[in-house]
């Protein structure tokens, strides 16, 4: 049998790159390879759509190994992760007794959000009780003001117990830089409250409390390189800052953790991850701090995104976080957080946080991803990859050191600006369909219905009760589908749901497929659509469409046929509904000046389109 496979692989010639690129240019036909084949990626890069072994050549990422400097392969020599799940507490007593309940269904990393004022020992003792800290990761957010007390009071509380100070294993979440992106002001002494914060956690050597919650910038719609070049500046900042104090950089280093997003964007996320340890591991370096393995270790959290989870079609958010999870999992993180699916309209409920956890389990106990550390190294693609987003978000970090630091970038508001444009620009992209949210921008359920769904909304730091003033810039965290949301929203309570149907005639390949189109199209705002198989004439259509009480009329054939049905159509409607030619025929300027103002196709902006037909429509 051996010998069966050998000459099956024998009888294969060796292909050369150039005869693979003479076989690409002979099926193009004379088309551009490289608008047709070259992908050009949001981040500043381009990918070819096909790599070989030669495109390793002289990439030193093929050389790294797990768990060793300069750390490409990941930090461990294993691929175990840890789950996390988030409990915001109000009640320490229910929280205790949530935390215990999850921990028994496969959860290894709590994160417990804390209101300040109820900070005591007490209420500490009680959160924790018989939760066996050395078997778990704790990780921890408070009041930015109390973040000292919280790590003085689990220091206490931890040596009571007579834990094994290096089995204890979490984080507290102190983030200086975060307040000022999401809330625009500058609060507490970054300097002396880090050092504070550090000397009281120095009994526990394995807690992370500098944080770099880059998952905001994700959150706010960044792209990959930007979130990764702007974590390093800001992870950057902390060691130049505390360093000028007499801090030593190693011991800076490592109280740092870094807590990532993670986008749609499969293979581009691993890649991000393995160049985010490459990178740091770099700038670490660059302090000479006395152990530099320890230090130069990222230790890394990641979370999925909630910029592009939707409100209708709520369960498609599954297949978002399970391929989101797939990509920080291969990509060795630490641990990660799953977002529950209906976190856009409602506090999570039992059974979408049960579905969260379930997704990461699936990925350990039946996938078994957990068995393999880095098995994107030696691809010839991800190893492309990685060394590309390493280039961009270098870029981005040199450009923030050169404007004096993260500090002083985002005290300027270049950050937030650079930010912002760029969900700015996302944003238009999904309203013109460039940038695709499946059943909210394309393919929406054409039957759903809101009911009492409506989109959560996030309290700022005066709890919404008055307008912050805003000291800098702040990050804008509109989801990806908030816009069209707000237009289907805005059908649904209107009480005045239009009827768009579908006149098909002439060509059957064309009348079905601009059909779907329009169908699909309209629908995106909540639109009733009736699609048909198809009319003899056009008047036989226009009144098909009165019998059924239509309010629009798509036309839909192909566009040499326009020229014959799209006049007669609207001269048979006469003013009875609004009139839609699906396409965009090479006549349009004949049919605009017979009267036809309406014409939907690939280039439409699906989202002003459908905003202008709703000022129209709902009056």
């Amino acid at each position: 049998m051996a010998d069966k496979k050998e000459r099956l692989f024998s009888d294969f010639s060796p292909v050369s790159t150039e005869q693979w690129m003479e076989k690409v240019t002979a099926d193009l036909k004379g088309a551009d390879y490289e608008k047709k084949l070259v992908w050009k990626t949001n981040e500043g890069f381009k990918v070819k759509p096909f790599y070989r072994q030669e495109d390793l050549e002289g990439l030193k990422t093929t050389d790294a190994l797990p768990g060793e400097y300069p750390y490409l392969r990941g930090t461990r020599k294993n691929n175990s992760w840890m789950i996390r799940q988030e409990i915001c507490v109000e009640c320490p007593e229910e929280a205790n007794a949530k935390a215990l309940d999850i921990l028994s269904k496969g959860i290894d990393s709590l994160s417990f959000s804390i209101k300040g004022k109820d900070l005591d020992e007490a209420y500490i003792e009680t959160l924790l009780n018989n939760i066996h800290a050395e078997a778990v990761e704790l990780n921890f957010s408070t009041c930015q003001r109390q973040v000292v007390k919280l790590a003085e009071i689990l220091v206490a509380y931890f040596h009571k117990k007579d834990y094994n100070s290096k089995e204890l294993r979490g984080s507290i979440n102190y983030d200086f830089f975060n307040k000022m992106l999401k809330n625009g002001k500058e609060k507490g002494d970054l300097v002396q409250t880090s050092k504070a914060l550090i000397e009281a956690i120095q009994p526990l050597p394995l807690y992370r409390v500098l944080n770099v919650n880059a998952i905001s910038l994700n959150n706010a719609g960044a792209y990959i390189s930007q979130e990764l070049g702007y974590a390093l500046a800001w992870g950057c900042e902390y060691i130049q800052q505390l360093t000028e104090i007499g801090l030593p950089a190693s011991l800076i280093a490592k109280r740092i953790k870094f807590n990532f997003g993670i986008s749609s964007n499969y293979f581009l996320e691993i890649a991000k991850f393995r160049a985010a340890r490459l990178l740091w591991s770099n700038i670490v370096a660059q302090f000479k701090p006395e152990d530099l393995t320890g230090s130069a270790c990222m230790q890394a959290h990641a979370e999925t995104s909630t910029y592009n989870l939707t409100l209708f079609d709520a369960h498609v958010n599954l297949l978002r976080t399970q391929t989101e999870a797939m990509s920080a999992a291969l990509a060795g993180v630490d641990s990660i957080t799953v977002t529950p699916f209906d976190k856009t309209y409602q506090t999570p409920d039992d059974f979408s946080e049960r579905l969260a956890r379930n997704q990461q389990l699936l990925l350990k106990e039946e996938s078994h991803l957990d068995k393999v550390v880095d098995p994107a190294a030696g691809s010839y693609y991800i190893e492309n990859l990685t060394i590309s987003i390493a280039k961009e978000a270098w870029n981005i970090f040199l450009k923030v050191q050169e404007e004096g630091g993260f500090y002083a970038a985002v005290k300027a508001g270049s950050v937030q600006q650079a930010i912002n444009e760029t969900g700015k620009n996302r944003h238009k992209a999904i309203a013109q369909r460039k940038e695709v949210l499946l059943g909210t921008n394309q393919y929406p359920n054409f039957t759903e219905v809101a009911g009492n769904k409506k989109p959560a909304t996030c309290t700022c730091c005066c709890g919404g009760k008055e307008e912050c003033e805003k000291e800098v810039e702040v990050l804008n965290f509109d989801r990806a589908a908030s816009e069209f949301e707000a237009l289907r929203l805005e059908t649904e309570t209107s009480g005045k749901r239009p009827k768009a149907f579908m006149l098909t005639i002439g060509n059957l390949a064309m009348r079905q497929a601009r059909a779907q189109f329009a169908c699909n199209f309209l629908a995106c705002a909540g639109y009733e659509v009736v699609d048909n198989l198809g009319f003899s004439t056009v008047e036989e259509g226009v009144e098909s469409a009165m019998a059924a009480k239509a309010d629009i009329v798509v036309l839909c054939s192909s566009d040499d046929e326009y020229a014959e049905y799209a006049i007669p159509a609207l001269k048979a409607l006469n003013g009875r509904a609004m009139f839609i030619v699906a396409g965009a025929p090479a006549n349009m300027d004949e049919l605009k000046a017979a009267g036809i103002e309406n014409f939907i196709n690939v280039r439409s902006n699906v989202l002003d389109t459908l905003k202008a037909y709703n000022a129209e429509l709902l009056k």
